[in-house]
């Protein structure tokens, strides 16, 4: 069975979901499923609705196909957004990488996830520019992540039932500016500047891909930089959940940022911070690759 490709895409017409196929086609569910016209309509679907849109795709009506040139792809979870949750220090060796930058030679593993928020209107779509934020940070830096989107709402979710509210999965690139993130100590404002949030391109349903161990990567400019895989996290993607959950409802739409892995440009000899021109280029196997460009 060929996963599905899930997209939120723009035209003329508007914002609508989407089902992107071989062949560089679009399947317009507006037309061909009107109650899936949106991402969050699709995902509160369940099952039933992921069914019937397989169904759809082996079979599409001619009529509810668009030419993907002809659209505009957008971040998958459409407006308006859930949250944006994210997962710091998830993997052992970028946890390394930032404290030899600090003169820390003795790293520790976390003994719990460290969570943090970015701002839910900092997500922009495949292709769209992140701005260089040249006055208000030097240090510009770029993070490739798994992300969990949520399906089921839950509270106080068991590890072992924990990826039974996972709709599915996407790329998304935790833009950061790093001496922002220092300055302020809490997270949140280095982490949260205006469109600093690449997603998508696409969503893979979790029925489609097992995300428990993924080559994950990403290029600046076709350099490798950051090269892992998404088993070699601290705390997996049950345990993230669960951990997140305890006396907190996850709700469908929520989007959790599982972590980066080494690479990063803040920890490199010497620093190497993003600059007007750069393309980054995030690819997670089984989902595709996520590609954006710094703009001034």
């Amino acid at each position: 069975m060929a996963a599905l490709n899930l997209i939120t895409f723009a035209d003329a017409a508007g914002s609508r979901a989407g089902v992107l196929l071989s062949g560089g086609r679009v399947l317009d569910l507006a037309v061909a499923m009107p109650p899936a016209r949106d991402m969050l309509a699709v995902i509160d679907g369940g099952a039933a609705m992921l069914a019937a849109l397989r169904a759809l795709a082996a079979n599409p009506p001619a009529h509810a196909l668009l030419p993907l040139a002809s659209v505009a792809l957008q971040a998958p979870i459409p407006q308006p957004r859930r949250n944006v949750f994210c997962v710091g220090r998830n993997y052992m060796d970028h946890v390394a990488e930032g404290d030899r930058t600090r003169g820390i030679t003795n790293s520790e593993v976390p003994k719990y996830p460290q969570f943090f928020t970015k701002a839910a209107d900092c997500v922009i779509a495949p292709g769209a520019k992140v701005p260089t934020h040249e006055g208000v940070t030097k240090w510009l830096d770029y993070e490739v992540e798994l992300v969990a989107i949520i399906g089921t709402a839950g509270r106080d979710i068991p590890k072992e039932k924990a990826l039974e509210h996972v709709y599915g999965w996407t790329i998304g690139n935790d833009v950061t500016g790093r001496d922002l993130q220092r300055r302020h100590g809490q997270w949140f404002k280095g982490k949260s500047l205006d469109r600093s949030c690449p997603l998508g391109p696409v969503i893979v349903p979790a029925a489609d891909l097992s995300a428990a161990d993924l080559a994950i990567g990403l290029k600046i400019n076709g350099e490798q930089r950051q090269a892992s895989r998404t088993s070699k996290m601290i705390f997996d993607v049950p345990e993230i959940i669960h951990q997140l959950s305890a006396g907190f409802t996850l709700l469908p739409g929520d989007v959790i940022m599982t972590g980066t892995p080494e690479g990063v440009g803040y920890a490199m000899q010497p620093p190497q911070t993003l600059k007007a021109g750069d393309v980054m280029e995030l690819t997670i196997e089984g989902i595709g690759t996520l590609t954006n460009t710094i703009s001034d």
